[in-house]
């Protein structure tokens, strides 16, 4: 421990040297305090301007005194104000509606939005995008995202995993508000415990992200930014019911108790609980559920001084197996999940110096996590302990030069135990990480931006480890933009955390020892274009990421049909990924989306005369399309929302060559959603089709008429489990004024 604390001080002394210029800095909200994304920020009369990013935040060089900056975008009334003192950041507040005597004209907001001034590769979909799908939680948050793909990790359980680059969601950082989360034993169902109408937004970045978060994102980071009691409705509510027996309540309520403080409360409860066999195969095409979400949190703002405290519970139990509702079955095979997590977070920051946003803030965390199974007779039970804290300082010591340094320590602590080839088998064991970090920005005229960062860590387990990343953002002109990454990122691998959903087969598992940390090299390239035409704005995106593994623990399903192997990987490992979309609205209130991303992820394995082969991942499908169109009427009364995703075929598991009971390809195929949406002044009403075309897989269960023999797997699965469904909900709200 004096190793790391000696490490940490070292690392603590970073210079921070540079010159100021004078620059004007501000925020530029709606009407509801939200931020506006992409604004237009200039000087009045002039080219020189910029536009706000994520937060809704700018800066701009000074333009001397009583200089007027106008601020614009579309759907807003046009803004200008005479800016006397570049000391002070502004707080610029934009109409969203334009009124003609009597005639209002709405413009519809946008959904999801790529940011132009950010030098990371990075979405957001807004709540807005959220709604147009039931998203009932964030498992359920992407069918209208061509870049993230979730299914179904098997047929009995209810796991879904989250695939990006070709690679699943293991090698995806996840955050709520920028720290780490769900990670280890929460990753295979971490993505059913963030309720839908919780979250404000959801950023998706591809490729190597900053090293502020860590050194754990190998193909990409999705971070979750719930809603805040500071700017969230009085109260709203969201009660939503399918045809296949779920149902699902959720509230959240706000209340302003002073000028400085506030605090929210958060309330999910679902029920999931109605039988389905439609396949006939004597399982439950999906499990049973019933969950209970709580959130509580408080915000304080003195203007210097901003605190976040916050703490969630939940409760999830969930039943898989075999459906003992019909036929009269005599000891079934049953799989039983009961699970409780706990979670405890506060964010501080104090503000040294507004005008050159000098700042100092901590993170910390604590998370409980206890997941109880049973796999028919074989219990399999976690016990996880996390804490997190990150200390960070931050300078913008002018437009072109800021600097961002910090020190972070991670603790791990796993309880684990399984009966493993009929032994009871303990994995108890527990893992350290301090580390430190320096990131450059500079920022040339907002036309060029270069990111460096740099990390060194110190793991009890594995030794110093050091993440260097770099991002490059460079538009040459205002319709074309061209970033470029790449970067390291490392992980440990919780071997049957993360891959417990295996247990639903009668697999047997051999976990190598002495698995190494997980290592690769991410590059990516984007070009964006952003084309006028007929008035209105073509955009269109390319890009390509290429994911090269030095060191990984392969997940062999191949080499035997009767196991699942775990070894450290002898040869190459990698994924390239290539991505073209293109959005445009054709006309007042309609917009089109069409995507098209191609994958080819390789791995070398081991057989079992060890000889050493080369194959496609299985269960990923080659390629993937994606066609989403949204049409609001004027006023906004009414929305029509239908998305098709056109998934390629790929390779299945190898079969028993003497006894194959599954194909070793599987073929492409096609889902539609669609959702209609009534608004009102308060609430608004909508009803839609999850597959419409009732599309599911063939044999999700392999021998599921023997649970017990050599043969039964559940765990593969390319595609949906369960057919059509109808659904429908209310939304209701007290907007804060």
């Amino acid at each position: 421990m004096l190793k790391q604390v000696y490490f940490l001080l070292c690392m603590m002394l970073i210079p921070t040297g540079l010159l100021a210029d004078g620059v004007v800095k501000g925020h530029v909200y709606d009407e509801n305090k939200q931020p506006v994304i992409g604004a237009n920020v200039y000087w009045e009369g002039t080219q020189e301007g910029t536009t706000t990013d994520l937060q809704g935040f700018f800066t701009l060089k000074s333009k001397g005194p009583e200089a007027n900056l106008v601020t614009s975008y579309i759907g807003y009334q046009t803004v200008a104000v005479a800016v006397k003192d570049s000391k002070e950041p502004l707080v610029i507040v934009l109409k969203g509606e334009v009124s003609l005597d009597e005639v209002v004209v709405s413009e519809r907001k946008v959904a999801t939005i790529s940011s132009r001034t950010s030098v990371l590769q990075t979405q957001k979909i807004t709540y807005d995008e959220l709604c147009r799908a039931a998203c009932c939680n964030l498992a359920e948050s992407f069918e209208t995202n061509p870049s993230v793909d979730v299914s179904y990790s098997d047929a009995s359980t209810g796991a879904r995993q989250i695939k990006l680059l070709g690679l699943s969601g293991t090698y995806v950082q996840m955050l709520t508000e920028n720290y780490p989360n769900f990670r280890g034993a929460s990753s295979l169902y971490g993505l059913d415990y963030v309720p839908g109408a919780w979250m404000e937004s959801i950023q998706v970045s591809k490729g190597t992200s900053s090293v502020k978060n860590g050194y754990e994102a190998l193909a990409g980071q999705i971070n979750v930014e719930f809603k805040k009691p500071q700017t969230a409705d009085i109260f709203s509510a969201n009660l939503f019911a399918s045809d296949a027996g779920r149902y699902e309540a959720n509230t959240d309520a706000s209340w302003h108790i002073n000028d400085k403080l506030s605090t929210g409360l958060l309330v999910h409860y679902s029920n999931d609980k109605m039988s389905h066999d439609d396949n006939g195969d004597g399982f439950l095409d999906t499990p049973l559920k019933e969950q209970v979400n709580l959130m509580n949190r408080w915000s304080y703002n003195s203007g210097s001084y901003v605190a976040q405290y916050g703490g969630r519970f939940l409760h999830e139990s969930r039943i898989g197996g075999q459906d003992t509702h019909h036929g009269g079955m005599v000891n079934p095979y049953v799989i039983d999940l009961n699970t409780n997590r706990a979670e405890l977070f506060t964010k501080q920051a104090y503000i040294l110096d507004k005008e050159k946003v000098e700042s100092v803030a901590l993170i910390l965390s604590g998370s409980y996590h206890e997941p109880k199974s049973m796999y028919d007779i074989t219990p399999y039970n976690i016990y996880q302990n996390n804490v997190y804290a990150s200390l960070m300082y931050e300078k913008e010591f002018s437009h072109a030069h800021s600097l961002s340094t910090g020190l972070s320590l991670n603790y791990d602590g796993f309880n684990e135990n399984l009966v493993l080839n009929n032994r009871w088998t303990p994995y108890n064991r527990s893992e350290v990480v301090s580390g430190a970090y320096a990131q450059y920005t500079y920022n040339l005229n907002d036309k060029f931006i270069l990111l460096a960062g740099i990390r060194a860590d110190y793991s009890e387990k594995y030794d110093f480890f050091v993440t260097p990343r770099v991002h490059i953002k460079y538009n040459p002109f205002d319709w074309f933009h061209v970033r470029a990454s790449v970067g390291k990122g490392y992980r440990t691998a919780n071997v049957l955390a993360e891959n417990n959903f295996l247990l639903a087969s009668s697999r047997k598992m051999r976990i190598a020892e002495n698995l190494d940390q997980e290592e690769a090299w991410n590059t990516g390239l984007n070009l964006s274009f952003y084309i006028p035409i007929a008035g209105k704005e073509l955009t269109l995106n390319g890009e390509w990421y290429y994911t090269d593994f030095n060191k990984q623990v392969v997940v062999d399903v191949d080499s035997n049909p009767h196991e699942v192997s775990f070894y450290n990987l002898e040869g190459s490992s990698y994924s390239n990924s290539f991505q073209l979309e293109a959005t445009y609205p054709f006309f007042r209130g309609f917009t089109l989306t069409a995507a098209y991303r191609y994958t080819d992820a390789q791995t070398d394995y081991r057989n079992e005369a060890g000889l050493i082969y080369r194959m496609k991942k299985p269960l990923v499908s080659d390629y993937k399309g994606l066609l989403t169109a949204s049409y609001q009427t004027p006023l906004k009364k009414w929305q029509f929302d239908v998305t098709s995703q056109f998934n390629g075929g790929g390779r299945m598991p190898l079969p028993d060559t003497t006894h194959p009971l599954w194909d070793s390809k599987f073929k492409g195929y096609t889902v539609v959603n669609a959702q209609v949406t009534r608004f009102f002044r308060r609430w608004s009403v909508y009803v839609g089709s999850e597959n419409l075309f009732d599309f599911t897989q063939d044999t999700p269960i392999i021998d599921a008429s023997n649970p017990r023999g050599d043969n039964f797997d559940g765990s593969m699965i390319y595609g949906p489990v369960h057919g059509r469904k109808i659904y429908a909900g209310i939304r209701f709200n007290i907007a804060r004024d």
